[in-house]
Order: C-alpha cells, then sequence, then structure tokens
C-alpha cells in the first residue's frame, strides 16, 4: 500500500512584527506577532473494495404504453434473479420512454429505456451474474468505490501521520524563523474520503446467449487526512 506524506505551508509567511509595529486587529488591538498557518497532508492508495454496476435495455415501438409495460416486467425479472444471488444488491435505475419523429416533426416512433443498477463486494459473484443476464440487459457501466469500513480504517491510520507531520513542520518552520518552539492556536482536521477512478463505459452490444461473466477488476481509491491550523512562535 502506497503512502505519501506530505506538508504544505499556507502562505508560508509569520507575522514576526513588533506589537508597536504590527498589523491591527479590528478591534484596535495589535495582531499577535509570531503567528505561522500550515497544514499538513497523509494520504494512501487503498484497494477498492465495492463494485457498483448498470445494466440496461431499450425497446423501439409504436405503443409508448406497451413499451414501457415491456421494459417495467423485464427490470423487474432481473431485479428478482439478481436478489437471489447471495451478496449481490439490485435496484431500479434510470427509466425513460421517449418519441422519435420524423422530418417533418411527427411523433413515427417511441423509444424506452430501463436500468438496474447491482452493486456488491463479490466482484466474482457480480461477475458471473451480468453474464447471466446479458440477454435480457447489457453492461453499461461498472463504477468502483470503497465501503465506509474501509475508507474510516485507512483514515484511522493516516491520522496519526498528518498530526505528526503537522508537528514536525511547525517545530522545522518555527526555527528557520528565529523561533526555539511553538504552541498550538487552532487546528482542525479533515478527512477528505477517497477519491474514486472514473466509472468504465461499456458500449451496448447485440444479446447473447452465452453466460460468459462480465470482466470485474477494481483498482485503487486515494484516502487522504488533512491537518490545518495555527500555531504560535515561541522566543
Amino acid at each position: 500500500m502506497k503512502k505519501m506524506i506530505a506538508a504544505t505551508l499556507l502562505g508560508s509567511t509569520a507575522m514576526v512584527a513588533a506589537a508597536q509595529g504590527g498589523p491591527v486587529h479590528a478591534e484596535g488591538l495589535p495582531a499577535p506577532a509570531g503567528v505561522l498557518s500550515l497544514s499538513a497532508d497523509a494520504a494512501t492508495d487503498v484497494p477498492t473494495d465495492t463494485v457498483r454496476m448498470t445494466l440496461a435495455a431499450e425497446q423501439e415501438g409504436s405503443e409508448p404504453a406497451a413499451i414501457s409495460s415491456a421494459l417495467s416486467a423485464r427490470a423487474q425479472e432481473v431485479i428478482a434473479q439478481a436478489k437471489r444471488t447471495a451478496g449481490v444488491q439490485a435496484e431500479s435505475g434510470g427509466f425513460t420512454i421517449h418519441p422519435t419523429t420524423d422530418r417533418n416533426g411527427r411523433i413515427n416512433a417511441w423509444r424506452g429505456r430501463a436500468e438496474v443498477v447491482l452493486q456488491s463486494r463479490d466482484f466474482a459473484a457480480v461477475s458471473k451474474l451480468a453474464g447471466q443476464l446479458a440477454s435480457q440487459m447489457q453492461v453499461q457501466s461498472i463504477a468502483f468505490s470503497l465501503s465506509r469500513e474501509a475508507r474510516q480504517a485507512a483514515e484511522t491510520k493516516l491520522v496519526e501521520q498528518a498530526v505528526s507531520s503537522f508537528r514536525d513542520k511547525a517545530q522545522a518552520t518555527a526555527r528557520l524563523f528565529g523561533y526555539g518552539s511553538y504552541t498550538i492556536r487552532e487546528v482542525s482536521l479533515n478527512e477528505g474520503g477517497a477519491v474514486m477512478p472514473m466509472p468504465r463505459m461499456y458500449a451496448a452490444k447485440a444479446m447473447v446467449s452465452d453466460a460468459a461473466p462480465v470482466p470485474v477488476e477494481g483498482g485503487k481509491a486515494q484516502v487522504t487526512v488533512t491537518v490545518s491550523g495555527t500555531v504560535q512562535m515561541l522566543k
């Protein structure tokens, strides 16, 4: 697991002017001297453990009611079959019906589209299921993400690293400005969550009768924790 720790000064400026000649607050009181703002990051790449797969079917005809009924029945059948697969969650996705027109603007047909969304942490199970459902609905996109448990576990490890980096940077920077130590004025912790890879899009294919599994292989998501705040540098 690749880990990266970086600390960045915000502004890299310490207010070290004497009180009588330094900046003044709105209240008319001198601003504190020797105040430094900075931040530190800790990041790691975590393997994604959840897959979200969108299946879709389209149908065209002259009667919108018939199209709606047929697509609804197909979506419900796919959801029922998916729910019989252990470890796979299924729910309805998008559902649209719209007219197509000729060059004179008259409606000459209707086209409908129904989607079903599958979600699972069992990549092998959802891969096999998608192959079995290929004659009813085809894969349109696949996206991977981190479960809440995986993200929180990564963040817990990163907090210690980010805090340590913040303290080291504060001490080193205080010395560069001629100070011997520092005290923390205020600090905040931002758990940035995970940066996910882009969903993989699939072109619609003709219906097939085989049940070949759909390739499902996740990547990694970057989880970042940031510690930022201000410190009072001390002589």
